[in-house]
């Protein structure tokens, strides 16, 4: 009778450890096809896209948005070339997309050319086709310098062609480097992409062999949707013996959560 009783308690030891692992299985399985068709998280790790955007925004980007592609994929297996089920991105979308000279690294920017178009920065002012954007200045914007001490630098409201309206921050005014372009032919099959923080943005203008230049349509994993969490790295914890800011925390430290969570941009629509 006894050992009746160990073999049945034992029997339901190992069904009840099967059930669990069927369990978690099917929860993997079911999170992949949603990472991998529906959305990714994904979070900002610099701040080429200021004010849009910010350092510690925890978003989810659709993949359906724009068809799928092998980068649609963990790890982009060469399963096929090109695009399936298909729609380009519209200008103005923020976008993340696969960094073309590796193919592996994540970039979220602007869509601002479009294949085909003419491209060009003259004084700090975009120009599309041969046609300034209109550019409008706004109150200035604080970002933190190397000191985590708020400094204002000028903002101006950015409007495109097809209505698209965004702020973008000059934080070296009209003279940076890109600031002054030639006229860049976004080739078919490409796009043109720019971050909001235009004297700190590594983008399409930049076309050297390690910078962003054109972005194939094949490279794009999917468009920026919701922000749905938000941690500022930005704030300063305490300062050395040299007055040097201190950032020893984590967004794991709970503890830090009253003063370190951006409530306000909790569940706002990225644009």
């Amino acid at each position: 009778m006894a050992d009746q009783l160990e073999r049945r308690a034992t029997r339901s030891s190992e069904g009840g450890i099967g059930e669990t692992i069927s369990v978690i299985l099917q929860a993997l399985l079911i999170a992949l096809v949603i990472r991998t068709f529906l959305f990714q998280p994904f979070n900002i790790p610099s701040g080429s896209l200021i004010p849009t955007l910010l350092v510690g925004d925890y978003l989810f980007v659709s993949k359906y948005t724009y068809g799928y592609s092998k980068h649609s994929f963990p790890f982009s297996p060469p399963i096929f070339s090109g695009r399936i089920m298909g729609s380009e991105p519209k200008r103005g979308d923020i976008a993340v997309f696969k960094l073309p000279s590796d193919n592996e690294t994540d970039y979220i920017k602007r869509v601002i050319g479009l294949p085909g178009d003419r491209i060009q920065m003259l004084d700090g002012v975009l120009h599309i086709n041969g046609k300034a954007v209109k550019k409008e200045r706004v109150a200035d914007y604080l970002v933190n310098d190397g000191f985590a001490r708020p400094q204002p630098v000028p903002a101006y409201k950015e409007t495109l062609p097809e209505g698209v309206s965004y702020t973008v921050i000059e934080a070296q005014g009209d003279s940076s480097i890109f600031d002054n372009t030639k006229v860049f032919v976004v080739p078919p099959g490409h796009f043109f992409m720019m971050g909001d923080n235009r004297d700190n943005s590594l983008d399409s203008r930049d076309q050297s062999p390690s910078g962003v230049g054109f972005v194939p349509f094949e490279n794009f994993v999917g468009r920026g949707e919701i922000i749905f969490f938000s941690f500022d790295y930005g704030k300063v914890l305490r300062y050395d013996s040299a007055n040097r800011p201190i950032f020893e925390y984590s967004a794991w430290q709970v503890w830090t959560w009253p003063t370190q969570l951006r409530l306000g941009r909790f569940f706002n629509l990225v644009k």
